[in-house]
Order: C-alpha cells, then sequence, then structure tokens
C-alpha cells in the first residue's frame, strides 16, 4: 500500500491527476513484478548454494570455475537450456506437453500471495492465508500427472503415479499440522499467526511455537515439506535407477527449466511457511538492542535461510528411502501422530486459552 503513495506522487510530477483504482493496481503490480523477479534471482543463489553445501559434505569443491567463486554457474546453466532445441516425444500430446511445467510453475508464483515478508509486506492479507496455500499445494500434482501423462513414456508415466500417492499422502499430514498451529494462534491469517507469537519479554523466542507442545509439528512439516518438493530422500519420482529421470525425463531446454524453477520456488516458500509458522517470522529472537534494530525481513530471510540449510544437508546426508518404506512414514506414522497432536492441542488451547 505504501506504493500508491510513491505513484500519485509520481503522476503528480507530470501533471496527471491518478484515481486511487489506478495508482492501486499500479501499486499492486509493480509490488508482485519486483517480488517475481527477486524470487527468480534468489532461485539462482539456492541451487548454488544446494550444490556447495552437497559438495562440502562430500569434501569436493562444487561449482568454482564460471565467475568468482562459481557465482554465475547457476546463471550459465539456465542460459544453455534456454538455448537448447525442444525436442517433443512422436507419440506425445503437444498441448497437454508444454501446458505440465505452466501449471507447475504458475502455481508456485500464486503460492507467495499470501506470504508475508514482514509486517504488512505481502501481497494479499487475506484472513484464510492456510487454507489458500493448502489449496494451492494441492494443485501442484497436476503439473506431474499431466507431464508423466503427456510424454508417452512408461518411465514418466510411473514416475507421475507414484507423485500423486506421494504428495497426497504428505498432503494430508501438513493439512493436519496447519490445524495446529491455526488453533494456537486463533486465525487462518499468516500474519496474524506470526502477531500471536510475538511477545515484549526479553527471550522473544521462547513464545514461537518451535518452543511449545507444536515442536513434533515442525519435525513433521520439515519431513512432509521433503516428501512434498520431492527433495531426497523422498525423490522416488526421480530414481534414476528405476525411472531415468521421472515425469520430466522427455523434457529439455525451457519446459525443463520450468519445472526445476517451480521445484526450488517451491522449496522456498515451504522454508518460508515453516519460518512463520513455528519460527515467528519476522520477529527478532530477542526484545533487545540491537536485535530490534534489525528489519523483520533480514529475520524472516535469516530463518529461511537456515531451513534451507537443513534441507540441503538432508539431501546430502540421507540415503533414499524405497517406496514402500516412503508411503509407510506418511500413512502410519506422520498422519496418526499429526491427528493425534490435533486433538491435543485442542485440549491444550480449550485449558490455557493460548490465544485469549
Amino acid at each position: 500500500m505504501a506504493l500508491i503513495g510513491f505513484w500519485n506522487w509520481l503522476f503528480a510530477h507530470m501533471g496527471v491527476r491518478l484515481p486511487y483504482g489506478g495508482a492501486w493496481f499500479l501499486s499492486q503490480g509493480s509490488f508482485i513484478l519486483v517480488i517475481c523477479l527477486v524470487l527468480m534471482l534468489s532461485v539462482a543463489a539456492v541451487i548454488l548454494a544446494d550444490r556447495k553445501i552437497w559438495a562440502a559434505v562430500q569434501m569436493r569443491r562444487g561449482p568454482n570455475v564460471v565467475g568468482p567463486f562459481g557465482l554465475l554457474q547457476t546463471i550459465a546453466d539456465a542460459l544453455k537450456f534456454l538455448l537448447k532445441e525442444v525436442i517433443i516425444p512422436s507419440g506425445a500430446n503437444k498441448v497437454l506437453f508444454f501446458i505440465a511445467p505452466l501449471i507447475s510453475v504458475m502455481l508456485a508464483f500464486i503460492a507467495w500471495a499470501v506470504i508475508p515478508f514482514n509486517a504488512g509486506w505481502v501481497i494479499s492479507d487475506i484472513n484464510v492465508g492456510i487454507l489458500y496455500l493448502f489449496a494451492v499445494s494441492s494443485l501442484s500434482v497436476y503439473g506431474v500427472v499431466v507431464a508423466g501423462w503427456a510424454s508417452n513414456s512408461k518411465y514418466a508415466f510411473l514416475s507421475a503415479l507414484r507423485g500423486a500417492a506421494q504428495m497426497v499422502s504428505y498432503e494430508v499430514s501438513i493439512g493436519f499440522v496447519m490445524i495446529t498451529v491455526l488453533l494456537f494462534a486463533g486465525s487462518l491469517n499468516l500474519s496474524k499467526i506470526v502477531e500471536a507469537q510475538q511477545t515484549t519479554g526479553i527471550l522473544a523466542f521462547t513464545h514461537w511455537n518451535f518452543f511449545s507442545i507444536l515442536f513434533p509439528m515442525l519435525v513433521i512439516f520439515f519431513v512432509s515439506s521433503l516428501a512434498e518438493t520431492q527433495r531426497p530422500p523422498f525423490d522416488l519420482l526421480e530414481a534414476e535407477s528405476e525411472l531415468v529421470a521421472g515425469f520430466f525425463v522427455e523434457y529439455s531446454s525451457g519446459p525443463f527449466l520450468l519445472f526445476f524453477l517451480a521445484e526450488y520456488m517451491n522449496v522456498i516458500m515451504l522454508c518460508g511457511l515453516m519460518s512463520i509458522l513455528f519460527l515467528g517470522g519476522w520477529l527478532p529472537p530477542l526484545n533487545i538492542v540491537p536485535f530490534t534494530l534489525v528489519p523483520g525481513i533480514i529475520w524472516f530471510l535469516l530463518k529461511l535461510s537456515f531451513l534451507f540449510f537443513m534441507m540441503a544437508m538432508v539431501k546430502a546426508m540421507v540415503p533414499r528411502y524405497r517406496y514402500d518404506q516412503l508411503m509407510r512414514l506418511g500413512w502410519k506414522v506422520f498422519l496418526p501422530t499429526s491427528l493425534l497432536w490435533v486433538v491435543l492441542t485442542a485440549a491444550w488451547v480449550l485449558v490455557f486459552h493460548h490465544h485469549a
């Protein structure tokens, strides 16, 4: 909303009176454009960090040739993909073949509409932000399924079936985890959930959901996020020894790049969501100087970066699960545990009036 004043001032200097509707449209449009550009650039940084962390764990150098310390390696890889030829299998459904990566990347972008980066820094501060994210993440399976079916490849199709089963299985647990958090906060609005973790005490971090009875839910959410985004050790969709490269085995050039972009944007989004739900979002860990002088966006990015670092370490150290182990963990461990925690959280809130 602060950008409305900027556009009014700019048009006033040009001698044009801008109506409120036009100023609001330009304000929202410019804010969305900036966020989209920052997200795409951050994906390049995150991919480089992922490769560097993986290399360090295995005592390798990682990307270190293109640009200083290999900083331009991801950009070079992106340019290489864009310059390659787009190859379409002769038996593929050409329309759905191109629609699938567009579905994935579009859903990855629109999920960010309700993520607050700081107090008031959100595209759409709707009251049902959690439900919105739950709906968008549930739809993301369509990109995988459509890609696997349209490719006319048995490997891609088997990967798509695995993806549908895997994402549905862990989506249920994520839903119950979100219910426990909204019971604590008393709101579905993500900004209100962060504000519910605020306190005037010096040890501000002790009021975060991470340091409450919701700690097991953070563990379940973290592991379920790995499965939801097909990150190791749950990358059964892309098991090279079984399915060559998974649902995008027939993709090349730009369409493949879109799938890659969507995957990492979802990873960053889920890390940001975890920091909002459990780690106080943009709130500082201590309510004393100099912590309170640091802008909230910095704290949000630091927490997001820490969670991504943990995801990268899991990728580097934990061996891949078998598919039956993956499904057993989701349905026989996470689902009953998260369901039990919903009941326990509801009882806790009822007795101690936590959100009052």
